[in-house]
């Protein structure tokens, strides 16, 4: 029988097949062949023994959050407690169009700046660009984006994930942490992953993370990942600018025009280095 995987927690596997759900293991051979089911991995179980085993091909998956076959990503990125990282959301955007993932950005804790002038200047660069952006207090406009999809929800420790379920489906009651003022982010407070239904569609609540790494990617990966550079390399003089040292290179005459933001620039030179330094 066909079922997808919801939850996953202790090596045990929850199946929803129609209207029910079987807590499932997982055959041996998995190992042997170094895979393991996933949160929305569609999978043939064995109702009689409770065991998975079938993984059918997925067509994408996540390593951190550890999730298959999804569709958009939500980003939640913090304004303050824990302050703005752009260099962390750019990570997470690359990383999560490198999967074939359509990225969302939710800013949170909008309402604890007493300026919001520099703040909604990146928001409305973001948006320019082409990302589908929001605050975390426009629940009504973000609950249209979830019908028919699988989501992640997925930002730094601390930035509002469950807050956020919470007031998009009253009777989660998912438990919030508070920031740790020491180390500037909050306690995880979501120990595994799992598929929660929310305006008729699926959505990961899933554990937080302090650090990425762009796993199986090079620095082209990096450079086509970058939207307004993509959509704007043509213009260069080399048609394999990396928009580093080049000459005639149109992406770092926009940055110069203040047309691409400095900041997403510096990050993207930091990561071009750090995949490069992981290849010697």
């Amino acid at each position: 029988m066909v079922g997808k995987v919801i939850k996953l927690i202790s090596n045990k596997w929850t199946v929803q097949v129609e209207e029910h759900y079987y807590e499932c293991s997982s055959i041996g051979k998995f190992k042997y062949l170094k895979v393991s089911p996933l949160v929305g991995d569609v999978v043939e179980i064995d109702i009689n023994n409770k065991v998975i085993t079938k993984i059918y091909p997925r067509k994408n998956e996540l390593v951190r959050p550890p999730i298959a076959n999804v569709d958009q990503a939500i980003i939640l990125t913090s304004c303050k407690e824990p302050d703005f990282s752009s260099n962390l959301l750019d990570k997470m955007l690359v990383i999560i169009e490198y999967n074939n993932v359509k990225p969302i950005i939710c800013f949170t804790k909008y309402d604890l700046l007493k300026d919001t002038k520099e703040i909604d200047e990146i928001i409305n660069y973001y948006k320019k660009v082409g990302y589908e952006v929001y605050i975390n207090s426009d629940v009504e406009k973000i609950k249209s984006v979830f019908k028919g999809k699988i989501t992640v929800l997925t930002g730094q420790t601390g930035v509002g994930k469950s807050s956020l379920l919470n007031s998009l489906k009253k009777d989660l009651n998912l438990p919030t942490g508070e920031i740790s003022k020491a180390l500037g982010r909050g306690r995880h407070t979501t120990r595994h992953v799992e598929l929660l239904e929310i305006e008729d569609g699926l959505v990961a609540d899933t554990p937080g993370f302090s650090s990425l790494d762009f796993i199986g990617m090079d620095k082209n990966d990096i450079k086509d990942n970058f939207v307004e550079f993509y959509e704007n390399q043509d213009k260069c003089k080399y048609k394999d600018c990396l928009h580093l040292k080049e000459d005639g290179c149109y992406i770092k005459k926009m940055v110069e025009e203040g047309k691409i933001r400095s900041t997403r620039y510096d990050n993207y030179k930091k990561f071009i280095e750090s995949v490069v330094e992981k290849k010697r």
